[in-house]
């Protein structure tokens, strides 16, 4: 049968590389595991908290960490900064120091840059929450999919696999509805594959996004 695996694990060093870098002893690395899970936790939360209602979309396409002695560098790629730019010293600031309570890290020092994508609608994450955000208007999801690729079209990507699983459209028996457009290798190591799984709460269930994109490596 077909062996699963997540595609970006499968491109470690050679197309892909870690989003977080450090470095620990084996009986500490599960501690520095959970604080790099609390602190991605802790950014989504205070952006999600400080987002306009008008668009229900985050936007963070990925949270780089590199981890020295006594620094964290936290690296936020973003596709529509704006909800953090427009009074960004006082935003960041205030992000920085909630993250430095959640995590209370006395003798390190936090610092928080926020970077911004080219083509955000190239992003999995942003796609999969574009795609959730119009199935909680109850968008039927064929039309989500459709859109949702003709988003990526702009962004010049070579192809894409979309997802969604559950009980689709409220109906009793979950199912798996899937669609593609141009051509996405996933045998291929050479090819630079983003993956991301999403899981969206609708009024009749849980539903999973998966999406796939073949990106153009310039």
């Amino acid at each position: 049968m077909g062996q699963k695996i997540n595609p970006l694990g499968f491109r470690l060093g050679t197309t892909q590389s870690h989003h977080s870098l450090w470095f620990a002893q084996p009986k500490k690395y599960s501690e520095g595991l959970e604080e790099d899970k609390k602190l991605r936790d802790c950014i989504k939360n205070y952006v999600q908290k400080n987002i306009r209602i008008s668009s229900s979309m985050e936007g963070i396409a990925r949270i780089e960490i590199q981890k020295k002695i006594d620094l964290i560098q936290v690296i936020i790629y973003m596709g529509f900064p704006k909800l953090l730019i427009e009074d960004k010293p006082r935003r960041v600031e205030e992000l920085q120091m909630n993250v430095q309570k959640e995590l209370n890290c006395v003798n390190r020092k936090l610092n928080i840059a926020i970077t911004r994508i080219s083509n955000p609608y190239g992003h999995p994450n942003i796609l999969a929450e574009f795609i959730a955000g119009q199935l909680r208007n109850r968008v039927s999801f064929r039309k989500a999919m459709k859109k949702a690729i003709e988003l990526t079209e702009q962004a010049n990507t070579k192809g894409i696999q979309v997802q969604i699983a559950g009980r689709i459209d409220g109906k009793e028996i979950a199912r798996v509805e899937w669609i593609r457009e141009g051509r996405v290798p996933l045998q291929t190591i050479e090819a630079k594959i983003d993956y991301c799984s999403y899981t969206v709460r609708t009024i009749y269930g849980v539903l999973g996004i998966k999406i796939w994109i073949f990106v153009d490596e310039e």
